[in-house]
């Protein structure tokens, strides 16, 4: 029997410090059988370069070039749309994974028949220093989801079996987030792996690293994506504030 192809949608952008890492950590997978859809979203810097050096070696990698910066949603949104996979896991350009993650994940989602599955992982400043574990829930539904997002994207894997593929909203900060909401509104739960799998790396000119100006694409996903009521989202917020500063 055939083993199931994955699907792997790594965005990258002015990444060239990181994506020998990156890429690296998928061509060592104990699990071989994965397509690697890079999506340039119009780098400036020698990333591009790097990125063809391994696309000349390994067939399994794909780099598709954007015309203009489109952000992180529209990159992803075009490499899964480009996808073959059964599954489609993500991956950032600035992040790696550890070397048995697919083997372990796609054993768990198959055993188990999962359709959206994540794992923990750690998470390091730029020079690999100030090590923390973000542990993943055993189980996470739609109502913990509105709370906070508990879901590292690095770590997600989907089955299209189950889901169809199932594209991020175009916003520039939390399209992350609003997925996993989609997802798991239609009564789905997303399974966590306890065992750390993946690496992420903290940028400190990365979209996310402002966090009081993520709050405000918080309320745009309340509001705009899951069209909650003033007065749940205002609630929803207070609730969202008080486990960052306990945090």
């Amino acid at each position: 029997m055939q083993q199931p192809l994955i699907s792997i949608i790594t965005p990258n952008y002015n990444s060239e410090k990181f994506i020998t890492d990156t890429i690296e950590s998928v061509i060592n997978q104990t699990y071989e059988n994965w397509e690697l859809i890079i999506v340039d979203d119009y780098s400036t810097d020698n990333s591009l370069h790097i990125i063809k050096q391994f696309v000349e070696k390994d067939a399994r990698i794909t780099l598709i070039k954007l015309s203009k910066n489109s952000g992180p949603a529209i990159a992803r949104n075009m490499g899964i749309k480009t996808s073959k996979g059964n599954y489609i896991a993500f991956l950032d350009s600035d992040d790696s994974w550890f070397v048995n993650k697919l083997e372990k994940q796609l054993n768990f989602m198959e055993q188990k028949d999962i359709a959206f599955s994540f794992t923990s992982y750690y998470s390091f400043d730029e020079n690999k220093n100030d090590r923390k574990l973000i542990k993943a829930k055993e189980f996470i539904s739609y109502n913990n989801l509105l709370t906070n997002n508990y879901i590292g994207c690095l770590t997600v894997m989907y089955s299209v079996k189950h889901l169809g593929k199932v594209y991020f909203p175009d916003v520039l900060k939390r399209q992350d987030w609003a997925l996993w909401l989609q997802i798991t509104k239609n009564n789905v739960l997303a399974h966590g792996i306890k065992e750390p799998l993946a690496n992420y790396t903290r940028r400190k000119s990365s979209v996310s690293s402002n966090k009081l100006n993520l709050l405000k694409y918080n309320w745009v996903v309340y509001r705009k994506f899951e069209k909650l009521n003033l007065v749940r989202s205002v609630f929803l917020m207070i609730i969202l504030l008080s486990k960052k500063i306990l945090k």
